[in-house]
């Protein structure tokens, strides 16, 4: 009866550590998505940010009066809040994107960890097994 508790028990181990593995290696996939997604989501602020440069650049190159009054494209009034309007609405999705990354990073460590556990767990199933072996068979040579 012990040795088949042990077995299950065991095996149950053997289970976990294999849906741990499995997990880890999701989540580490799902952490690449959200760094891909944080890099994709800043390439696209880049370019809208581009985008209005060259929009006011247009303006300022085109228009003598613009030229007169303002020493540099990035000085008209709207220029500025344009900006500051695009930062905003790409900074919200960047940062939700970060607290993705780092949620995912959470799940990786607490997973890591009681894997960890379940390998120190059979590490010393096996170290108890070999030493209960080596015991019967050097009590068997009347060692």
């Amino acid at each position: 009866m012990a040795i088949a508790n042990l077995h299950e028990t065991i095996q149950s181990h053997i289970i976990r550590k294999a849906e741990l593995q499995r997990l880890i290696s999701e989540l580490q996939s799902e952490k690449s998505l959200a760094i891909y997604s944080q890099a994709d989501e800043q390439s696209l602020l880049s370019a809208d940010k581009h985008a209005i440069r060259d929009y006011f650049k247009g303006l300022w190159d085109n228009d003598v009066d613009l030229q007169e009054k303002y020493d540099s494209y990035t000085e008209i009034p709207d220029f500025e809040e344009e900006i500051d309007r695009i930062v905003a609405m790409h900074q919200q999705k960047i940062d939700e994107l970060a607290a993705w990354e780092t949620n995912v990073d959470a799940q990786i460590t607490t997973s890591s960890t009681e894997l960890e556990e379940v390998n120190a767990y059979l590490d010393s199933y096996k170290q108890m097994l070999s030493s209960n072996i080596n015991e019967d068979f050097d009590y068997g040579l009347g060692g």
